[in-house]
């Protein structure tokens, strides 16, 4: 082995842990990411099935007697 392999070796054992943790961190961030994007497209996609089926669905109509109201309010203006 040449002289500056042995050079790289002995640094890359020497800081081995922090190498080691500073990978291990960068993968539970990745993981992390990619869970939040994944909740996100679930819950959009969820979000969007509903609301279209809300939409599909026939709409009840209601229909309100204003009768009572409107002869009240002809007494009082009488």
């Amino acid at each position: 082995m040449s002289q500056e392999k042995v050079n790289r070796y002995k640094e890359e054992k020497a800081n081995r842990k922090q190498i080691m943790a500073k990978k291990k961190r960068e993968k539970a961030i990745r993981r992390v990411i990619g869970a939040v994007v994944a909740v996100v497209l679930i819950g959009w996609v969820g979000y969007s099935a509903v609301d279209a089926y809300q939409d599909s669905r026939p709409r009840e109509v209601v229909e309100v007697d204003y009768t009572a109201i409107e002869e009240y309010l002809q007494t009082i203006a009488e």
